[in-house]
């Protein structure tokens, strides 16, 4: 193992969630990271565990447990096993969650109810087995402390799971996720899954080469009306069209301060993997030899590392050539 190349994929400091207390010997600790890394090479699926939301009133709690649960008509199970069926029983629950924040003397008129997330991953994953992995993730991460209610989704092709956490919790403390948390519950998460035979993997985007943020998905929404002829483009990004145009065509081309963070963690990045892979070539074990050839093509595959800015100047650019060729725009029009 190469000293620090652990820090690859290893979630940002300052994570207060709870986590099992490490037994693996140096041995087996270096062992799940070779697991880590082939599976990463792979490409294994990526679990999400997104934060979709928080709820403020009692009557917003309610109508978020109808809807998780189709107004009960989808089975529900919260902490403990307990199940919860029927619009009653979720009702129950509700009222339950908002009676106690209410008599929380120390509660703030901003403090949420309960915190949303959705648990997925992608097409035709197996559902029981996601579901069993929801459960047994909840069950870790908040069960000692938080009331919880899940609900098992099939309606799309991606099956995925609506998790509602209490915000306070049993002894006074309050769920308030940040995003070192929202990494180590990805990284419980995708464990769970694979105890149950699903393949999955949960790095930081910087471990893949990835340094745009995905859209989101309200802008993706408006953009694709915008783009099927209906309403306008989203006003960030237009905004974000005109910042990469001034960098493009009004000399305003000057890397900024956090691009070039981004470039320096990406070099420092490739470089491990890279010094890993020399590390595996030189092994008399002909798999770790395969493994190092893998790690060397994932480096060479990653994409180029890049900010939305600079990313969308080229694409600006490259358009106006073809226009001035009279050819195609290359997916960018002159309105744009």
């Amino acid at each position: 193992m190469v000293v620090g190349f652990e820090d690859v994929w290893r979630p940002p400091a300052g994570v207060r969630t709870r986590r099992p207390t490490p037994v693996l010997g140096r041995v087996a600790a270096a062992a799940a990271v070779r697991s880590k890394l082939a599976r990463v090479v792979a490409r294994a699926p990526e679990v999400m565990v997104k934060v979709a939301g928080r709820t403020r009133d009692g009557g917003h709690l309610a109508a978020h447990l109808s809807y998780i649960t189709r107004n009960g008509e989808l089975p529900a199970e919260g902490r403990g096993g307990l199940e919860v069926t029927g619009a009653q029983e979720v009702s129950e629950v509700a009222d339950g969650w908002s009676i106690a924040a209410e008599l929380d003397s120390r509660r703030r008129s901003s403090s949420p109810f309960s915190v949303s997330m959705i648990l997925s991953m992608p097409a035709d994953t197996e559902a029981t087995r996601l579901r069993d992995a929801a459960r047994a993730f909840a069950a870790e991460q908040f069960g000692d402390h938080h009331d919880y209610l899940f609900a098992l989704h099939t309606d799309t092709r991606h099956p995925h799971v609506h998790l509602t956490v209490r915000a306070l919790g049993d002894h006074g403390e309050r769920l308030n996720p940040k995003k070192t948390d929202l990494q180590a519950w990805r990284q419980a998460f995708a464990e769970q899954l694979r105890i149950r035979g699903i393949e999955a993997e949960a790095t930081p985007r910087r471990a893949r080469g990835i340094t745009r943020k995905p859209e989101r998905t309200a802008i993706r929404k408006i953009r694709e009306r915008h783009d099927a002829g209906v309403g306008g483009q989203p006003k960030a990004l237009r905004g974000a069209y005109k910042d990469a145009a001034k960098a493009a065509f009004g000399g305003d081309a000057a890397v900024r301060p956090w691009e070039t963070r981004m470039q320096v963690t990406q070099v420092a990045i490739r470089r491990l993997y890279l010094q890993q892979a020399g590390v595996l070539l030189k092994s008399n074990d002909p798999e770790d030899r395969a493994l190092g050839e893998r790690v060397v093509a994932f480096v060479r595959e990653m994409p180029q590392p890049d900010s939305q800015r600079l990313a969308l100047a080229r694409e600006l650019r490259a358009a106006n050539r073809a226009l001035d060729r009279g050819q195609p725009g290359s997916g960018t029009d002159r309105s744009r």
